[in-house]
């Protein structure tokens, strides 16, 4: 069993530079610095407005990347065209509508089970890893299984929203829908509100996960702590079970 990867997302960073314009702070250099900072990837999630993280960043940043690039967003038109031009490592299947403020839910994997099949097998044409954003739910594990994807992403917002009212209610459904990831063979990732309280405990709980996906949380962290120590916070709370 492999340690955890911190993948780090940093559209936060672009939502900061496109509120004023410019090039401050500079998103190619920030991807560099978090992987210099011991980040194990970078995450980036392309939306059709570019309110954050723009396509032309995209394809900016591929080059300086020398951990796992993993770019993560709804697979319409002109997604698929960037993520075969640009030829990431990793491709993370969402299902966030256009006006969504932040991505609210997993894939159905047995209705849309045709159009995901047809997506994963066009980036593995290309080498590229694919993994389907799922909510805790062993059925929409077997049913991305049957997609041909390499991992899922569990969407853990309600981990999250239910860590503080008990730990062990909050994880059983990941648990479960885990343990049913690794017995049919695919990879696993977890992403979306984790932070320096309830990561520790998912990891601990989940050991075989491959890797978890964090913006938000530490880049508010990194406003009290520093983009450097935030890191090294994250990766100890990973390392330490």
């Amino acid at each position: 069993m492999g340690m955890t990867r911190l993948s780090v997302n940093i559209n936060k960073i672009a939502t900061i530079r496109n509120a004023r314009g410019g090039n401050m702070p500079d998103v190619e250099k920030a991807a560099v610095d978090c992987e210099r900072f011991g980040a194990q990837g970078i995450t980036v999630h392309p939306r059709p407005d570019e309110r954050h993280i723009r396509y032309s960043d995209v394809r900016a940043i591929r080059p300086t990347v020398k951990t796992e690039f993993n770019i993560e967003g709804n697979p319409i038109p002109s997604f698929i065209d960037l993520v075969m031009e640009v030829v990431p490592d990793q491709v993370t299947l969402v299902p966030d509508a256009h006006d969504a403020i932040t991505s609210n839910q997993g894939w159905n994997t047995l209705e849309n089970r045709e159009f995901l099949t047809d997506i994963c097998a066009r980036f593995k044409s290309r080498g590229i890893r694919t993994s389907i954003f799922i909510d805790p739910d062993p059925i929409m594990a077997e049913g991305a299984k049957a997609c041909g994807c390499d991992r899922v992403e569990l969407y853990t917002a309600d981990y999250a929203a239910q860590f503080p009212l008990g730990p062990e209610k909050a994880i059983e459904p990941y648990l479960r829908t885990a343990e049913s990831v690794r017995d049919i063979g695919l990879g696993l990732n977890a992403g979306h509100d984790l932070n320096l309280d309830n990561l520790g405990y998912f990891i601990r709980t989940i050991p075989w996960t491959d890797e978890v996906s964090i913006g938000h949380a530490i880049i508010c962290d990194a406003l009290y702590m520093g983009l450097e120590a935030t890191i090294q916070a994250y990766l100890s709370e990973i390392k330490n079970f």
